[in-house]
């Protein structure tokens, strides 16, 4: 009976003003739009808000191989996206392997000292079944060494023979752990080595002063660590 009366009254008042409806209508959004307000309120500081076009890490596929790669670590602008790329250049600060900050060069700065090497390089690359870096290691190089070979703290260097196409350079390797870089020599600029290693579609290529031979089995330990964190989740 209650509802048939309102009903009624409602209908009376409606006849008297045909504008009396309206403000029911409006009462009732007005309440519909405070609780939704108060819902997304409630709600929001769950929601995580990650902009799609700056990831911190980026889906790679080079050579058929799926690799995360931190945004910030990638060094051409160009290879900053995700998908299948030919190549990809990466540097990471030595030894936290966090993406480097960046510096930035003033006139007043640009012709300081040259200050120490602290990142290590990697370049990603697409290999197209080319000869890989262990089978070069254990059949191309030694065709260019010399004899002679020298041996500290584990790691052998043997010199490559001048005129070879390696000529200026030296390998350091060692078996435990599995460690071997080519390395060019301290003159007139600081010696730069570079070691090599195949992951499924793509080789991985790290550069590294020199200077941080005597600290191998850091360095060692840090492109697997690098390896293992880049390497995508596996089929």
């Amino acid at each position: 009976m209650t509802l048939l009366s309102t009903a009624q009254h409602l209908a009376r008042d409606t006849r008297r003003n045909p504008r009396a409806h309206i403000v029911p209508i409006l009462v009732a959004a007005a309440l519909a739009c405070s609780a939704i307000a108060l819902v997304t309120y409630l709600l929001w500081p769950t929601w995580t808000t990650v902009p799609s076009s700056d990831p911190s890490r980026l889906p790679v596929s080079v050579g058929g191989t799926l690799f995360n790669v931190p945004t910030a670590a990638v060094r051409m602008k160009i290879q900053r996206h995700s998908g299948a790329q030919e190549r990809v250049d990466l540097s990471f600060a030595y030894p936290s392997l966090e993406p480097p900050a960046r510096k930035h060069v003033t006139a007043e700065t640009v012709e300081d000292k040259v200050q120490p090497i602290d990142r290590i390089f990697l370049s990603i690359a697409a290999h197209h079944d080319s000869l890989a870096p262990d089978t070069r290691l254990r059949t191309i190089y030694p065709r260019y060494l010399d004899q002679a070979a020298s041996t500290d703290d584990d790691l052998t260097m043997r010199a490559f023979r001048d005129g070879s196409p390696y000529g200026g350079e030296d390998l350091f390797t060692s078996t435990s752990p599995t460690f071997s870089a080519r390395c060019t020599r301290d003159a007139p600029t600081p010696g730069m080595c570079l070691s090599e290693h195949r992951v499924d579609g793509a080789d991985f290529t790290y550069r590294f002063p020199r200077s941080w031979l005597s600290q191998w089995r850091d360095v060692a330990a840090a492109m697997d660590r690098l390896t293992t964190q880049l390497r995508g989740p596996r089929g």
